[in-house]
């Protein structure tokens, strides 16, 4: 990157070059260069439009179309020269345009500024980025799971409330949670874009301009919904990344949560599942190890969204009305949660489609806590039972096994009878894993053929 001196735009009002330091301080190419394909995008439908209403040429038109194009391929094959003196990636290709064409190159920057050009760029980044990144591993990522519930639907483990076994559930049923987590996630993701694809262009530098432009041609040309509907409002609003990054931060927050668990399941003490070799590593000291990074990683990335989206609600709650410099500090919490968050999507999604089951240990699990205690409780208010009676009957049965460390369903029936009489010998039928996951049967509801409905419905959400 270059940073030779050369003639600034707006160099006119000052006696006086910019600081060297203050130059490095202030410039934002070495982070905003990446939007280079949404600035190319923006100039050329601009001056289709000035075009369109008179204030270009034809001719010029196509002479800066012709050399937008031409830079486009020089920034892709590395020939670009960017300069820090330039201080953006709009100024540092306005001013190879206007090298390569002339005077035509200098008329582009009619009608707009810099201020409605960066939030332009933003938008079309982010727009992008969702479009043809995020929302598609997200949607990889659940149909991952969803794939992964269909064919666990009748594997059970122990399902937990406080970390202490509470009922049995199928694996299946636990990842439709994570799907139903991971479907608000993509909806709020559709919602969050349609404010991300509102058009600032136009607005110029605060208070719109006085060429008769065509706002509705430009949005068209860039699929926008619309042009802003403010011209204030249209330079200085970050709202629409600020929701992304929260967006981000809800998602990153499940995802956490869902490596937590895989965290623990994959040690020694749960031993329920194995990852695959390739999203795992060893330890340099104990050669036994082998290391969840993955999930671990994750979890960790998350405190890092946390941090962008504080950093962007700081940098926005002091600001007045309009455009200020503070928002060039906008791009490097964005671009950093963008790129954390399709990496976590992308890994994730690999690996859940590779993840083994020790289906064998889960179920081993969820015989002990006395899992089906709620089933014993249930079963008796079916008899006729009040249920806080009912209640206390199981009490007594669970501390019972507790002493002589067997399960409910391990007892006689004499033994159970000795709690109530109102237990009969169609009991162990609702004592059982497979009953009680079974008895589930309502949307929503754990049995097996549930989670296979629940698994294919969300399938058919995710095509549609």
């Amino acid at each position: 990157m270059s940073d030779t001196t050369v003639e600034k735009p707006w160099t006119g009002r000052f006696n006086e070059p910019t600081n060297a330091f203050v130059e490095a301080f202030g410039a934002s190419v070495g982070f905003d260069q990446r939007m280079y394909k949404q600035d190319i995008a923006g100039s050329v439908a601009h001056a289709k439009m000035l075009a369109s209403v008179g204030v270009l040429t034809d001719e010029e038109r196509d002479t800066i179309l012709e050399g937008l194009t031409e830079i486009e391929g020089e920034i892709e094959r590395g020939e670009f020269e960017w300069s820090i003196a330039l201080e953006d990636v709009h100024m540092n290709i306005e001013k190879r345009l206007t090298d390569k064409i002339g005077m035509a190159g200098k008329k582009l920057h009619t009608g707009r500024s810099r201020n409605d050009q960066v939030a332009t760029d933003v938008r079309l980044y982010l727009r992008a980025e969702i479009d043809t990144a995020i929302a598609p591993e997200l949607k990889r990522l659940q149909l991952a799971l969803i794939e992964l519930a269909e064919r666990e639907a009748e594997t059970i483990m122990p399902g937990f409330t406080h970390l202490q076994t509470a009922q049995p559930i199928t694996f299946g049923h636990h990842m439709l949670a994570w799907n139903e987590m991971l479907q608000r996630d993509s909806e709020r993701l559709a919602d969050c874009r349609k404010r991300v694809n509102i058009m600032p262009l136009g607005s110029a530098a605060l208070a719109g301009t006085t060429y008769p432009i065509d706002r509705d041609f430009t949005a068209r040309e860039l699929g926008f919904d619309m042009p802003c509907r403010n011209s204030l409002d249209g330079v200085s609003d970050r709202d629409f990344a600020i929701e992304f990054l929260s967006w981000a931060s809800i998602m990153l927050m499940h995802m956490s949560r869902f490596s937590e668990e895989l965290i623990l399941w994959t040690s020694s003490q749960f031993d329920w599942v194995d990852l695959g070799d390739s999203f795992c590593t060893g330890s340099s000291i104990m050669p036994q190890k082998k290391n969840p990074d993955v999930p671990e990683l994750v979890r960790g990335k998350t405190g890092r969204i946390f941090g962008s989206l504080s950093s962007m609600l700081m940098i926005m709650k002091g600001q007045p009305l309009a455009y200020n410099k503070d928002n060039q500090e906008d791009k490097e919490p964005l671009f950093d949660a963008i790129d954390t968050v399709k990496g976590c999507l992308k890994v994730y999604a690999d690996m859940m489609a590779q993840i083994e089951l020790k289906r064998e240990n889960m179920r081993e699990a969820a015989l002990r806590g006395f899992s089906t205690a709620t089933d014993l409780a249930d079963y008796l208010v079916r008899n006729g039972v009040p249920f806080r009676d009912a209640h206390e009957v199981v009490g007594k049965a669970v501390a019972l096994g507790v002493e002589t460390k067997r399960d409910l369903s391990e007892m006689s029936l004499e033994e159970l009878q000795g709690f109530s009489d109102a237990i009969k010998d169609d009991v162990f039928d609702y004592l059982t894993l497979e009953g009680s996951v079974g008895a589930r049967d309502h949307i929503g509801g754990t049995a097996p053929e549930r989670v296979r409905c629940a698994a294919k419905m969300a399938a058919e959400l995710l095509i549609n």
